[in-house]
């Protein structure tokens, strides 16, 4: 990305080329547009589906391959830390690759990750399954991304975009809480067989829909690493890992917390699942109305909502249905934060665009591996269930810290490039 979003704040209305700055992007005619996209969509519908739903089932694994909760979080983690491996690995390794066929490759290998999940007979053996499925995340997505937007026409590249990060968001009120459902009634090995068909669907679409597309023939390994030299892409990648990291931790125990703190049967998981759903789907839509008004801004409004409404989380756990709509509250301000991280980190990663475009993915799932094992720590250490919601607040706190600490950072030290045409500022 040649330009981008030079400052903190913008005060004129973002453009969809000024988001994405995909000008030199080969213009690529799909036959069938919406079909292409809703191709691209499933992949993120799977992908999501398998992220979340983990954490749905989580008391049913744990007991299918004898271990404790606290331990069968791990699970959840090993799945994060193969997103944070992969999303940089395979984006420097697939830069230059056609990309409808490192999507091929890449929902092949997620396919095969989570039939693997299913098989698995051991804790171990789960281990190391869940790590190989996060392995294609973050680069799925990033490529994904970039493709939707070759195929579109500039007025709408934005709006193809947000089609392929609409499936990550309709997992989570579909597919997570139908295959928590399903996984309780029919055990939890079930739940990773559909999420196995889902890649062979989505697999199946890109091939009949999704038209060839050339790489970036000029990303090289020293543009694509050259983002990690800059402060204010560290910077961003902490904020999502430490700040979002908060809601992972409540997340991450929600069904022993509804079943055990809350009183509740297990049927009433899945309706608690399709409230953090919710809370992403409304959350995204309106970051994208706070981002024209102030993205720095809104990361505060971001960090600070989500810290809160994790302490009200810890508030009104016990009282059961009382907490629902908290758990709205959460994941929507966690997509105010998410989705203005995403905006921030493509300002500050210059011309690092398959790179950049799915690093914000391993920063967040960074947060995810985090919030599972910190949460995990406080069980364990016999403080109870609610205990992870507090160490969410805690997150939240340096998280907040991390992002004032890039504007004055930002302010010392504003960038060299000319000033963004958008009146951009801090």
């Amino acid at each position: 990305m040649s330009k981008g979003l030079t400052g903190l704040h913008t005060e004129v209305p973002l453009t969809t080329d000024d988001a994405l700055d995909l000008d030199d992007a080969p213009v690529v005619q799909a036959r069938h547009f919406g079909l292409a996209v809703v191709a691209l969509a499933m992949g993120g519908f799977a992908i999501g589906t398998t992220e979340f739903v983990t954490m749905g089932l989580l008391p049913q694994i744990a007991r299918g391959v004898d271990v404790s909760i606290p331990t069968g979080g791990h699970m959840i983690s090993a799945y994060a830390l193969g997103v944070v491996v992969g999303a940089p690995l395979l984006a420097f390794l697939g830069a230059r690759l056609p990309r409808r066929a490192l999507l091929v490759a890449l929902m092949v290998a997620f396919a095969v990750g989570n039939a693997a999940s299913a098989l698995a007979t051991s804790y171990g053996e789960l281990m190391v399954a869940r790590f190989a499925a996060g392995l294609p995340h973050g680069a799925y997505f990033g490529v994904a991304s970039l493709l939707a937007a070759s195929m579109a026409s500039p007025a709408r590249r934005g709006r193809a975009v947000a089609a392929v990060m609409l499936g990550l968001s309709v997992a989570n009120v579909v597919g997570v809480p139908a295959g928590t459902w399903l996984g309780q009634s029919l055990g939890w090995r079930s739940a990773f067989w559909v999420v196995t068909v889902l890649g062979v669907v989505t697999l199946a679409l890109v091939l009949a829909f999704v038209p060839s597309c050339p790489g970036d023939g000029g990303a090289s390994g020293r543009r694509e690493l050259g983002a990690f030299a800059l402060p204010q892409v560290w910077l961003t990648l902490v904020a999502g890992a430490i700040g979002f990291g908060g809601m992972f931790a409540v997340y991450t125990y929600i069904a022993p917390t509804v079943t055990g703190v809350g009183g509740l049967r297990e049927s009433a998981v899945p309706v608690f699942l399709m409230s953090f759903g919710l809370g992403m789907v409304v959350g995204t839509w309106v970051a994208g109305i706070m981002a024209d008004w102030s993205i720095f801004r809104s990361l505060l409004i971001g960090s600070a909502g989500l810290g809160a409404s994790l302490l009200v989380f810890w508030l009104t756990a016990p009282a059961g249905w009382v907490a629902l709509p908290v758990v709205f509250l959460i994941t929507a301000m966690g997509s105010v934060l998410v989705v203005n991280l995403q905006l921030r980190l493509m300002d500050v990663a210059g011309d690092a665009q398959t790179l950049g475009a799915a690093m914000n993915h391993a920063s967040l799932n960074v947060a995810n591996a985090l919030g599972a094992w910190l949460g995990g720590l406080v069980i364990a250490a016999g403080l109870g269930y609610r205990a992870p919601a507090l160490v969410g607040v805690a997150l939240s706190v340096l998280g907040f810290l991390v992002i004032v600490l890039s504007a004055v950072v930002h302010r010392r030290n504003p960038p060299s490039t000319p000033a963004s045409p958008l009146g951009s500022s801090v």
